[in-house]
């Protein structure tokens, strides 16, 4: 039987996404790179995986679906992207971020246009059960009126984590952006923005803390903070005329009435959630079924790095 989809990666979230396709049913391919991910996918998964990475599969001219799932280390996402795009690969969901940087970003986006490729990246937290249901609330309150993010990293973690030293000192964008791209999905695109940073971390050159404010297209303003060197974790707060969402952990969704104090936890439909890596069995069905409105693509991906790629120094920008 052909298979329908490549999955390229097979690490941790790789094994994810093996789930996913499994319980949808979906004949795949596995190509991985080292034997002792691959043999630890293939018993956790039940799935042979190729071994030999995906320069060797396609120098062997096998079987190309004309769709793959890039599920690679970061330093790696766009040249993996590229391969396959020259390989004939029609639509490829790649793995946050897409690139490690603006350049790498919009070198990709140029590439997907000019070859006519599809290429979207897997931001799965705007898939949690939890923001369905916040936009649900937030539509019927007349839309978002201002919102406020932080996305403090635990420096002292991630040090001691066996990462290359270059994707380290891309952390923010490899890392951080999963918080700012839930914030700014929700909120809405920034339209001007101001951005501070100051200090910096021995494997993190840029800052070690991070501030800033701005007002989007549609008139909501918006704040973020982040200080990688104290206490603090990831949240998204979102305000409307009659409630505030807060979304710490992001997985929940808790809300505080207008006039009131106390703050209560929704219930939700979450049991998806709960059963696969939250987000990712709606990620992917979106995918493959080409519902790909609540998907980023490269070209939105390369315009959010402009944003991100402000966030991490110290100066204003009208989009």
């Amino acid at each position: 039987m052909k298979a329908e989809v490549m999955l390229i990666g097979a690490g941790d979230m790789a094994i994810e996404y093996t789930k996913v396709l499994s319980g949808m049913g979906v004949n795949y391919i596995i190509v991985g790179r080292g034997e002792q991910s691959a043999a630890r996918c293939e018993e956790l998964s039940g799935h042979s995986v190729y071994r030999g990475g995906i320069e060797k599969y396609l120098a062997e001219g096998k079987e190309i679906p004309e769709k793959a799932i890039v599920v690679v280390y970061p330093l790696s996402l766009k040249m993996v992207a590229e391969q396959l795009i020259h390989a004939g690969v029609k639509e490829i969901l790649l793995e946050k971020p897409g690139g490690m940087d603006l350049a790498e970003i919009t070198e990709l986006s140029n590439l997907a246009k000019d070859k006519g490729v599809s290429v979207y990246v897997a931001y799965n937290r705007r898939f949690y059960a939890s923001v369905a249901k916040a936009k649900e609330l937030i539509e019927q309150d007349g839309g978002v009126s201002s919102f406020n993010f932080e996305f403090t990293e635990w420096s002292h973690r991630i040090e001691e984590l066996p990462k290359p030293k270059g994707e380290l000192e891309g952390w923010f964008m490899a890392n951080s952006t999963h918080v700012v791209d839930l914030a700014f999905f929700l909120g809405g695109e920034p339209k001007e923005m101001s951005s501070y940073v100051c200090g910096s971390i021995p494997w993190y050159s840029k800052a070690s803390a991070f501030a800033g404010s701005g007002i989007t297209k549609e008139g909501a303003v918006f704040s973020y903070k982040a200080n990688w060197k104290s206490a603090g974790r990831w949240s998204v707060e979102i305000l409307t005329q009659e409630h505030k969402f807060l979304f710490e952990p992001m997985e929940q969704l808790r809300v505080q009435n207008r006039g009131e104090i106390k703050v209560e936890q929704l219930d939700i439909d979450d049991e998806i959630d709960i059963k696969y890596k939250a987000g990712l069995y709606k990620e992917v069905e979106a995918f493959l079924t080409g519902n790909t409105e609540m998907l980023p693509d490269i070209h939105e991906q390369k315009r959010n790095a402009i944003v991100y790629q402000l966030m991490e120094t110290t100066g204003h920008k009208v989009f």
